[in-house]
């Protein structure tokens, strides 16, 4: 039952997840590249690589950036392991039962640095490309993983979360994904089931109030049932790209992906953007619940991003 105290969302839920009972995957309505005609041609990402999005759900570029031109980020990223201010902020995600983090959210907005990385041409024209519209920023976040004792993250789909706690109504966005420390087969890398965003996995379990304080730290609530993703993964397998820094995911929302924890000595440690469409901005939550902090889902800024050398 909808709480009292928050506002009913109005619109159709076309998206029905956080169930008391289970309900079968469907098909996607929304189109995967948002550009059409000529505007399809107009960006970066040839023909080929369009095709391959649709298809797959994600491009991967290895060193799409220069090492070079990570090693700032990298020196930011470093120094922020080690403050402890920082630590103590709500954006802030430690590992379970420990000190070390395991996220930082807002990122954009803690440093100019990375805010201007979310405006650099070479990502925005990309993204504009494949959701076909002005976009902005509806969550950025560095995932950490240390070695030896990063946790995982369960398999599911981000569109799931943002739909059913933020109130996103359609599946117009997409994660870029940042490789800031080397990303190989042992530490842990992103994995990602090819084909995956064609379907929607209605999850089981209604969503508790503030669920974000758990989620963020071990996700329960939103998982998707083990014979939809067995079903899945038959059909498009496993893919975990790899590369070193600078190298490049882009994901769209619907795409079920997930990792392994670190149980190698080497450190992992991921820079993701989520982009929006501004036409594609956010209504009240559909799971009934208030809207989550503004560190995890923006919705007192939505102007257009512009692109910055």
């Amino acid at each position: 039952m909808i709480k009292e105290e928050h506002a009913m969302n109005d619109a159709q839920d076309l998206f029905p997840t956080r169930l008391e009972r289970k309900l079968g995957m469907f098909e996607r309505i929304d189109p995967v590249v948002y550009s059409e005609g000529a505007r399809r041609r107009d960006g970066p990402l040839n023909e080929a690589q369009l095709c391959e999005y649709e298809q797959k759900g994600f491009l991967s570029f290895e060193d799409y950036f220069d090492k070079e031109e990570m090693d700032a980020f990298i020196q930011e990223l470093s120094d922020y392991e080690e403050d402890e201010d920082l630590k103590l902020s709500e954006g802030t995600v430690l590992e379970p039962g420990r000190q070390e983090i395991r996220s930082i959210f807002g990122i954009h907005e803690i440093s100019e640095r990375f805010s201007r990385l979310t405006r650099d041409p070479r990502l925005l024209a990309m993204v504009q490309q494949l959701l076909g519209s002005d976009v902005y920023i509806h969550q950025s976040r560095i995932n950490y993983k240390p070695g030896f004792k990063g946790k995982g993250f369960n398999w599911h789909s981000d569109f799931e979360t943002w739909h059913s706690e933020d109130g996103m109504p359609r599946m117009r966005s997409l994660s870029c994904s940042i490789i800031l420390t080397e990303n190989g087969e042992f530490n842990g890398p992103l994995m990602l089931v090819p084909g995956s965003h064609n379907f929607f996995i209605p999850c089981v379990g209604r969503t508790p109030e503030d669920n974000y304080k758990a989620s963020l730290k071990s996700q329960d609530i939103g998982v998707p049932d083990n014979a939809s993703l067995r079903k899945l993964m038959l059909e498009g397998d496993i893919e975990a790209p790899k590369g070193g820094p600078g190298s490049l995911v882009l994901f769209e929302c619907n795409t079920m992906h997930g990792s392994n924890m670190n149980m190698s000595c080497w450190p992992r440690s991921n820079l993701f953007f989520v982009y929006n469409s501004v036409e594609n901005g956010l209504l009240n939550p559909f799971c009934g619940n208030r809207p989550r902090p503004e560190f995890l889902a923006n919705r007192s800024d939505w102007s257009p991003l512009t692109p910055v050398s």
